[in-house]
C-alpha cells in the first residue's frame, strides 16, 4: 500500500483536479479584474463559505503564477474554442513584471518563504 487512491478519468486537459481547480483560479482573477470584490474578501469568502483551507488567489501565489499562465495559455492553445480556458488580465500583468508569487516573494499578496502575508497594494 502506497497511500494513494485511484481514480479513473477520461482524456481531459489536467485530467479531474487541474481541470475543475485552475478554471476555478482564474474565474477568481477574473473577479479580481472586474473589481467584484477584493482579493482578501474573494481569499476569506472561499475560505469560510466552502471551507477551503486557502482562498484561490492565495493559492495562485502559493503554486505560482507563472505555473498557473503557462497551465492556461497551453490549454488555450489546444482547446481554443473551450470558455473555461480563460486568461485574467491580472495574472499576465502579474507573471510581465516578474511578480510570480509564493517563489519570487511577492505576487497578489506578499511572501516571505512559506508564509504568506498581506495582499500586495497596486502601489507596491
Amino acid at each position: 500500500d502506497i497511500g494513494k487512491v485511484p481514480v479513473s478519468c477520461g482524456d481531459t486537459p489536467g485530467f479531474i483536479v487541474n481541470r475543475l481547480l485552475v478554471p476555478s483560479l482564474m474565474q477568481a482573477l477574473c473577479m479580481v479584474d472586474r473589481q467584484d470584490a477584493s482579493i482578501a474578501d474573494i481569499d476569506i469568502s472561499m475560505k469560510l463559505g466552502a471551507g477551503h483551507p486557502m482562498g484561490p488567489i492565495q493559492l495562485a501565489d502559493y503554486i505560482g503564477l507563472d505555473t498557473c499562465y503557462f497551465i492556461v495559455k497551453g490549454w488555450q492553445e489546444t482547446y481554443p474554442n473551450e470558455a473555461a480556458f480563460v486568461m485574467p488580465e491580472c495574472l499576465i500583468s502579474k507573471v510581465e513584471q516578474g511578480h510570480l508569487g509564493r517563489k519570487s516573494g511577492k505576487g497578489f499578496y506578499h511572501w516571505n518563504g512559506d508564509k504568506c502575508g498581506d495582499p500586495v497594494v497596486e502601489e507596491d
